[in-house]
């Protein structure tokens, strides 16, 4: 079995940060998060996994997941020229994947479980798609299912006005090779697009077996700053103990889940977790909340920092406070007025602000 992650898309809801950055590289809790994909995948035994890029974004991925430490893993990478749709993907890849079964896997997406009960299911059963599903308060934002006996899936609706069910389509499909035939019968959408629910509609019609998994855990798609946030928040609630690599010292305290990777320093400052403070970064006479990720070689000098995302090589200085702020790569933020007012900011990558 194959694995296919897409992780083309420009990532428009999430600018300006996505002009210079991937959407699927933007790190959650240190991490990002196209590595939770490739974790997951890993976790099931797939090991062989074929990475759909875009020209814009390409190189910069394949040299993060190159660099990322999976030495188990096979990566190929297929470059689709335009984003013509998740079933266009699935046609782009068609040699790599050939005549096998395969998860294909948003790149931008992170769910509260792993898959490896997903596929053993998908082993067990043998239907021609297994899509993973969850349920959802705004069901008319997403594609959603309907399920008759058995969880078989009767069809899919994508973003309807009167939804069958609140039951949408996560973003984890695992399909047989008859998923090719079935793209090969559709057409594009109003949009121009192969749309995969045309794909798995077409499987239906086919007469072929679509079941679906219904996930139990929570689900984030991370399109969006808030949507971003929440997934910090989510991940950083789910560390487990303090670990401490860098140097605290006597006058700084740490409370709560908090890890301080190798080579940080903690000066003078509070550190109130769940929390993660990258490599190499120095918190000097500061405050860092909770639910805060600051990424490596950032440094925080006089500053109060909550429920924030920080990428690396950032420096904050003298901002009171900041909360509810995604922040791009080597950016500086620092206070230049009186101002006292909680600062909320996103801003990309290279970016200087001054308040």
């Amino acid at each position: 079995m194959k694995g296919l992650i897409l992780s083309g898309g420009k990532g428009t809801r999430l600018r300006p940060l996505t002009h210079s950055l991937p959407k699927q590289l933007v790190s959650v809790a240190n991490k990002p998060i196209i590595y939770y994909v490739v974790e997951n995948l890993l976790e099931a035994g797939i090991e062989d996994i074929g990475v759909i890029i875009a020209p814009e974004t390409g190189e910069e991925i394949k040299r993060s997941l190159l660099e990322g430490g999976f030495q188990r893993v096979k990566f190929t990478f297929i470059l689709q020229e335009e984003p013509l749709g998740l079933a266009h993907a699935v046609k782009t890849a068609s040699r790599f994947l050939g005549d096998e079964d395969f998860v294909m896997y948003l790149g931008d997406n992170l769910i509260g479980s792993g898959i490896k009960d997903f596929v053993e299911e998908f082993r067990r059963t043998a239907p021609s798609a297994l899509i993973l599903l969850k349920e959802v308060e705004n069901p008319h934002l997403f594609g959603v299912a309907e399920l008759g006996e058995g969880g078989r899936i009767l069809r899919l609706v994508e973003k309807p006005r009167v939804p069958p069910s609140n039951l949408a389509l996560v973003g984890v499909y695992l399909f047989s090779p008859e998923i090719h035939r079935a793209i090969d019968r559709i057409k594009p959408s109003w949009r121009g697009e192969l749309e995969i629910t045309d794909a798995i509609q077409e499987l239906i019609n086919m007469g072929l077996e679509v079941r679906a998994h219904i996930l139990q855990r929570w689900w984030l798609d991370t399109g969006k700053k808030d949507d971003m946030l929440e997934a910090n928040r989510v991940v950083l609630d789910q560390l487990q103990e303090t670990i401490l690599l860098g140097d605290v010292d006597e006058n700084s305290s740490i409370k709560g889940r908090v890890v301080v990777e190798e080579g940080a320093r903690i000066i003078g400052s509070k550190i109130r977790g769940p929390a993660v403070i990258g490599k190499n970064t120095v918190v000097e006479n500061s405050f860092i909340g909770p639910y805060t990720s600051i990424g490596k070689g950032c440094s925080i000098r006089n500053s109060c920092v909550e429920y924030s995302v920080i990428l690396p090589e950032t420096e904050i200085l003298d901002v009171e406070r900041m909360e509810e702020s995604l922040v791009g790569r080597r950016a500086s933020i620092r206070k230049g007025s009186e101002v006292n007012r909680a600062l909320k900011v996103m801003i990309g990558d290279d970016s200087s602000l001054e308040i």
